[in-house]
């Protein structure tokens, strides 16, 4: 499958990717747990069917020592045991701010109260500012057809 768009060979997406790979570097610096940065991106990935996304999550991941069971199990992570109360909390709150338009309201006071009890402000910014960054670099991917399988961990950093 070919890319729709060349985002490296484009001035525009050049001069404006250059500012999400900083966003994205500021999050990935964040207080938020690397595992848990990684799980819900990954989460986020899998709801939008960003395939580009998918494979450098899992591959970062794994390559940060995440275990195959916890990875595979990331879809599924409500009826897995492998997972940390904190962790289940980031999912939910992954999913319900990714599916905004299937949850009418948007996240629920219980599930913001849920996050709240297992980190600071600061790990919930990040929490917050990760949602949103992946679903805009899952929208970026998809509506090009960016394709899956090549990525390398630490390509980008």
């Amino acid at each position: 499958m070919d890319a729709r768009l060349n985002y490296f060979a484009s001035p525009t997406a050049g001069k404006a990717l250059k500012h999400v790979m900083s966003a994205g570097k500021a999050i990935k610096d964040s207080p938020l747990p690397a595992a848990t940065q990684e799980l819900v991106a990954l989460r986020v990935s899998q709801i939008n069917g960003c395939a580009v996304c998918i494979d450098m999550h899992t591959k970062e991941a794994a390559a940060a020592g995440e275990t195959p069971v916890r990875l595979n199990l990331v879809a599924a992570w409500r009826e897995a045991t492998v997972f940390t109360e904190a962790e289940r909390a980031a999912l939910e709150l992954a999913e319900q701010g990714t599916r905004i338009a299937d949850a009418a309201g948007g996240v629920t006071d219980e599930v913001w109260a849920y996050v709240a009890k297992h980190y600071d402000e600061e790990q919930l910014t990040a929490l917050v500012v990760l949602v949103s960054f992946m679903n805009m670099a899952n929208r970026l991917n998809v509506i090009t057809q960016q394709p899956a399988g090549n990525y390398e961990p630490g390509q980008f950093h």
